[in-house]
């Protein structure tokens, strides 16, 4: 019977929640605004990661490194559109 329970799921969500709650805390201790960011981005991408290995099996198939070229590549192209419109539309360059 030990086989058949989810386990990793298990964990899995029990980490969500635990970084939900840190998350959180952020708005409830009145942290200041450089480390509330801080706090918020980092729980953000690990909070992803774990919902992409754990609950959508990204690592698992036999095509797991062309997800995870994918997945680089999607994560590039989005940083290197953030910064794009960063340098055109605030910092001032053409």
């Amino acid at each position: 019977m030990r086989e058949l329970f989810p386990m990793k799921q298990v964990n899995g969500f029990i980490f969500s929640l635990l970084l939900t709650v840190v998350a959180l805390s952020v708005y409830f201790l009145e942290m200041s605004f450089q480390l509330g960011m801080t706090i918020l981005i980092v729980t953000a991408f690990v909070q992803a990661g774990v919902q992409l290995i754990i609950f959508m099996h990204a690592g698992e198939g036999e095509d797991k490194n062309a997800i995870y070229t994918t997945l680089f590549y999607g994560g590039f192209l989005g940083l290197v559109t953030v910064l794009g419109s960063l340098l055109a539309m605030i910092w001032g360059y053409l």
